[in-house]
């Protein structure tokens, strides 16, 4: 199995950054993609940016394009997500997620609030 804590969340107004953290323990050698996704209440929970093990490629969300990026470190197991020019509508939960080679599932952490003041 693969554990995900995240952490870095918090409060911040328009136009501000913030950085989210998400160390992977466990199976971590069996991760071939490591992302974000959020949620925000009574929406879906939908993808914000991933990154691939291997390759280091990435995708993001159109809406996110230009003011968030990923990136990782494959020898702490961590992914990190750096939040710039936040706007209201960038609240959310945000989740980390794990896809690995091993399971046939996701992994996925607690979730991590994000709140942006106008």
């Amino acid at each position: 199995q693969v554990q995900l804590v995240e952490s870095g969340g918090g409060l911040v107004q328009a136009g501000g950054s913030l950085r989210l953290s998400c160390a992977a323990s466990g199976a971590t050698f069996s991760i071939v993609a490591m992302g974000w996704y959020r949620q925000a209440p009574g929406k879906q929970r939908d993808l914000v940016a991933v990154i691939s093990s291997g390759s280091g490629s990435t995708n993001y969300a159109d809406s996110v394009k230009g003011r968030f990026t990923i990136s990782r470190d494959n020898v702490k197991n961590t992914v990190i997500l750096q939040m710039n020019s936040l706007k209201p509508e960038d609240a959310a939960v945000y989740y980390c997620y794990a896809q690995s080679s091993m399971y046939s599932k996701d992994f996925w952490g607690r979730g991590i609030q994000v709140t942006v003041s106008s």
